[in-house]
């Protein structure tokens, strides 16, 4: 008990101005060519001494400090003779932290319970004389609304502080959730690009390469198919270190110089149809609508979609053919991948569907696949509109639209 009134006890600079003001008033008054000594004006001063011991308290009791303060104020005017300032100092300091801790309610009673006070005792209890006049009953009513109007201002102040705190604190929070969402989204689009470039021309290699030891092995000494897959997997590795080294410049782009090596898009499905065309599966090409300028973004997409489609369809569907559709709609690009396998759903370590589903959401569209009567589809919706467009004509007309191989 003793140690949690010693922690509750504040000894401030305010406790202390009071009360050095109080041992000033009182060795004034008492140390003058006619001190009083009677022991009226010391229980006055007594009471003094105990409003200023309770001020310590004020922050941890303010309504109890308050009330000490009013008795203690009243008891040394009515009881004692003398009439210093410093126990009305006190009050005021009491009614200042009320204010201040929000306790309106409770600083209003305190301050009009003082002033009843003086008006029955300067109005209707008069007796010989007046003690105060109107002006100081008038100067101490401004007094009181001045100290409780400052203490509610700093109230005010401290919670204005408190809020814009905490806005500061939220706005760094979400700042980093937002570097964090955004450094996430960043890694997942690299590990995409990655995985659909590596593992499409990686693929093609290793179909190519198995088929060419197959009919090694079953023609010994013909070295013209092997030679075939051997340029083929030479190409093909060309150009997965051409895209592989275009996806990696997005992550030099602050301290080195941007890459020069154009992006895949729609200008380059029809490399994409010639090099699945090369492991014996007949793809063909067809564009529907009417072509119209596309974002980069959408093209990119779009290529990835057939890339990664035609990719399972070389690995697992053991198809013998596959049809690639492009309509271009008014507001968006529909990509549609049909071929006559066994209609396997994606077996690419559960990455490729997704990752394909991913591209199209994060461009505000959707993905669709599933097994067909006659095997395996496709689809995808992207919107366009968005993004720096490129003209989709010369993209279409460079993948070679209509093609068929």
């Amino acid at each position: 008990m003793p140690s949690e009134v010693v922690r509750a006890y504040r000894l401030d600079r305010v406790v202390l101005a009071s009360g050095v003001v109080l041992v000033a008033d009182c060795a004034l008054r008492s140390l003058g060519a006619d001190p009083d000594t009677s022991w009226r004006t010391v229980l006055g001063w007594g009471l003094a001494l105990i409003g200023w011991l309770v001020l310590g308290f004020r922050f941890s009791h303010p309504v109890a400090v308050g009330v000490v303060g009013l008795v203690a104020a009243v008891g040394y005017y009515l009881i004692g003779e003398a009439d210093g300032p410093s126990p009305l100092i006190v009050f005021m300091v009491a009614l200042y932290t009320l204010a201040r801790v929000g306790r309106l309610a409770v600083v209003a009673s305190l301050a009009a319970v003082v002033m009843l006070i003086l008006g029955y005792g300067e109005f209707i209890d008069v007796g010989d004389q007046r003690k105060v006049d109107d002006m100081s009953i008038a100067l101490l009513a401004g007094w009181f609304l001045s100290v409780i109007a400052f203490g509610h201002a700093m109230l005010v102040r401290q919670a204005y502080q408190a809020e814009a705190e905490q806005r500061a604190l939220a706005a760094e929070r979400e700042r980093d959730a937002r570097a964090l969402q955004a450094a996430t989204e960043e890694r997942l689009r690299i590990a995409r690009e990655l995985h659909d470039v590596l593992g499409h021309n990686i693929s093609l290699m290793n179909i190519q390469a198995a088929a060419a030891l197959h009919r090694s092995a079953k023609r010994p000494g013909e070295t013209a198919e092997l030679t075939t897959a051997l340029e083929f997997v030479r190409d093909a590795s060309r150009d997965a270190l051409r895209e592989v080294r275009a996806t990696l410049g997005v992550l030099r782009q602050v301290d080195d110089t941007a890459p020069t090596t154009p992006a895949a898009g729609l200008e380059r499905l029809g490399e994409l149809v010639d090099r699945a065309a090369t492991t014996g599966l007949r793809v063909s090409l067809e564009v529907s609508g009417d072509p119209i300028p596309v974002s980069p973004q959408i093209s990119l997409a779009a290529y990835r979609i057939v890339q990664e489609s035609l990719t399972n369809i070389a690995r697992h569907a053991e198809a013998a053919g596959a049809r690639i559709d492009l309509d271009y709609g008014p507001y968006e690009l529909r990509v549609r991948i049909d071929d006559d396998g066994r209609g396997t759903p994606d077996t690419a370590g559960g990455s490729g569907i997704a990752g394909m589903t991913e591209r199209a959401r994060a461009l505000g569209g959707e993905l669709t696949a599933a097994k067909t009567e006659s095997g395996f589809r496709v689809t995808a919706r992207l919107p366009l509109g968005s993004g720096d467009a490129v003209p989709a004509r010369e993209a279409v007309a460079a993948a070679g639209s209509p093609k068929a191989s």
